[in-house]
């Protein structure tokens, strides 16, 4: 019986340390606050569409083939034969009490099916484009610090400048160009190969790879410009301290003062960068899934938005508010990791 007290006694401490801790209740803060990033959010994406002139079945109306009786069959079936409120009220007591997000207008299937094929390569596509975007921009802007107004560094100012000065889809536009005249070493159509399937385990990641190389510099040539400045600018601030110059004049090697004190110092910045990172490259990826092809949410969603697929815009916005909520937390929990010192209440 002693055991027994002893035991919840330690089981409640444990729950207790828990609840209070800081990292905890920043947590569950920031879900209360993304559940009303979501809710308005699709509160605004619902307004729109209901702003904008016409819905799905009016589309069907131009089929000749397609009687009244039966468009109105569709109204009710849809719900769009309800009140604005009670379209939105029901939506959202079905997701809260059932999980379900309706039915596809277009597909005619669940909209949370559609949108669980369709996350997948999205976050396949925006992670690959991170990785190589700070594997590449972060070396690269730690040079031209180090370099400062020497050739090295001029050269990179330049590629910088350039890169930022291309919108995503100038860029997904040449590299379209630049695929039809090396045609056939760069595939620019969907995901995977006819004979994806025939494949062994190794050819298929190969295949996937293969197609995402020219999506994924589509995606990452602005985030690596932006990103190459940022760093390059960090470093050159932090150089510029007093504890830096202090480690020189101690005898410090130059790369022990530039990779483990300033780098150290420089890099805060950037993983705050990273949620907002993130976003953009979720945002960006409605171009490149559309100009190359990519079976992604981004392609969905322009697809759906054009059919005017009502629950399938609403929750694909859903998907993609919640996508960018956990890149922002990631970034806050990260920076935590890399500083101590720092506070998430700040």
């Amino acid at each position: 019986m002693n055991y027994t007290k002893i035991s919840w006694e330690t089981s409640g401490d444990w729950l207790l340390r828990i609840v209070k801790n800081e990292t905890f209740i920043y947590v569950i803060r920031r879900f209360l606050q993304a559940l009303l990033t979501l809710l308005l959010a699709t509160a605004l994406s619902f307004l729109i569409m209901k702003l904008s002139p016409g819905d799905y079945v009016d589309t069907l109306r131009q089929n000749p083939t397609i009687s009244p009786e039966r468009i109105e069959e569709l109204r009710q079936q849809f719900g769009l034969d309800k009140s604005w409120p009670e379209q939105f009220g029901l939506w959202l007591w079905r997701i809260f009490t059932a999980g379900d997000f309706g039915t596809s207008f277009v597909y005619q299937r669940s909209v949370g099916s559609l949108l669980w094929e369709r996350i997948p390569a999205t976050l396949l596509l925006a992670i690959a484009s991170l990785f190589c975007t700070w594997a590449i921009a972060i070396p690269l802007g730690i040079i031209a610090a180090v370099k400062q107004n020497q050739a090295t560094d001029r050269i990179l100012q330049v590629i910088s400048y350039t890169g930022q000065g291309f919108p995503s889809f100038i860029t997904a536009l040449f590299l379209l160009i630049f695929a039809q005249v090396t045609s056939p070493l760069f595939p620019v159509g969907g995901m995977t190969s006819i004979d994806h399937a025939q494949l062994s385990w190794f050819g298929k990641i190969l295949d996937i790879g293969w197609h995402m190389i020219l999506p994924t510099i589509a995606l990452s040539i602005t985030s690596f410009a932006g990103l190459q400045r940022i760093t390059r600018g960090e470093l050159l601030d932090v150089l510029r301290q007093d504890y830096i110059q202090t480690a020189r004049a101690k005898g410090l090697p130059e790369n022990r003062v530039i990779y483990v004190h300033a780098l150290r110092n420089a890099i805060n910045p950037l993983i705050t960068l990273l949620g907002f990172e993130l976003a953009s490259l979720l945002g960006g990826a409605f171009i490149a899934e559309q100009f190359f092809n990519w079976p992604g949410l981004g392609r969905l969603t322009l697809q759906a938005v054009m059919a005017k697929d009502q629950y399938l815009v609403m929750a694909s916005l859903v998907m993609s508010a919640l996508l960018l909520n956990l890149g922002n937390l990631m970034a806050d929990l990260l920076l935590r990791v890399a500083d101590p010192r720092i506070r998430l209440e700040s």
